[in-house]
């Protein structure tokens, strides 16, 4: 059976042409998947979100192990396929979740139901979809998260938006990994809070180093998944840094 193939959107944006499309796969029981390119380069397929969802399981669950437990106000740093972002609102503990996107047709897809997941945030009223730039706000020298609430402090920032810290989505992204802008970001996050990365390679022990100049603690987790095209398993990394009490 041939592979059926829609281009549900494409769109210029500033980092390039992005097309979200959705296509059958005969080798696995014409599942459907949706994709997401941004010019030639595959970001994101609904056929791996194991490695997202665990970003918000790792980082939800190191803050319940410092005792914040409830009303948890939580930044989530790129959309995407929205994996992350309702693994987070399954938690009953979760009040708030903002979900900064810089690509505002990915926002788009989720807030036409294009996407799967799409209406499942936008009926949430906990979460709001925000097109900005994380990297900015993140590592602005002042402010929050929430322009109009600028001495609110969040309880976690997760980020799934490059590669990896060594392997940029967009070049510009290279300086948020210093040790200036992750203070920054640090002094937005309450005091036993968390930041967590997602990264597409093993973990590395120079940016586990700058996150120890930074946190009061850091952990790195493999997250295995199993991969259909090899028959075997892939592997990524969630870096959990806690902030000091």
């Amino acid at each position: 059976m041939s592979i059926v193939f829609e281009e549900i959107d494409f769109q210029t944006t500033p980092l390039g042409d992005i097309s979200l499309r959705r296509r059958s796969e005969p080798r696995f029981d014409n599942i459907i998947l949706y994709e997401v390119k941004l010019g030639d380069e595959f970001l994101m397929s609904s056929l791996f979100t194991e490695s997202e969802i665990q970003l918000s399981k790792l980082g939800l669950t190191a803050l319940k192990e410092n005792n914040h437990t409830k009303n948890l106000d939580i930044i989530v740093g790129g959309l995407g396929l929205g994996y992350t972002a309702v693994a987070a609102l399954e938690d009953p503990a979760i009040k708030s979740l903002r979900v900064i996107e810089v690509m505002a047709p990915v926002i788009d897809w989720h807030q036409r139901g294009l996407v799967p997941l799409g209406d499942k945030l936008t009926a949430d009223s906990r979460c709001t979809l925000v097109h900005d730039d994380f990297f900015a706000i993140a590592s602005a020298d002042n402010g929050s998260f929430d322009k109009e609430e600028p001495e609110k402090l969040v309880h976690a920032v997760l980020l799934d938006i490059d590669h990896s810290p060594s392997h940029w989505l967009n070049e510009g992204n290279r300086s948020f990994y210093t040790v200036s802008a992750l203070e920054n970001l640090s002094r937005k996050i309450l005091p036993s809070g968390i930041f967590g990365v997602w990264s597409n390679d093993p973990p590395d022990n120079d940016f586990i180093k700058l996150l120890e100049s930074v946190f009061q603690s850091v952990e790195s987790h493999i997250v295995s998944f199993p991969n259909p095209y090899t028959d075997g398993n892939s592997a990524c990394t969630v870096y959990v840094a806690q902030t000091k009490p």
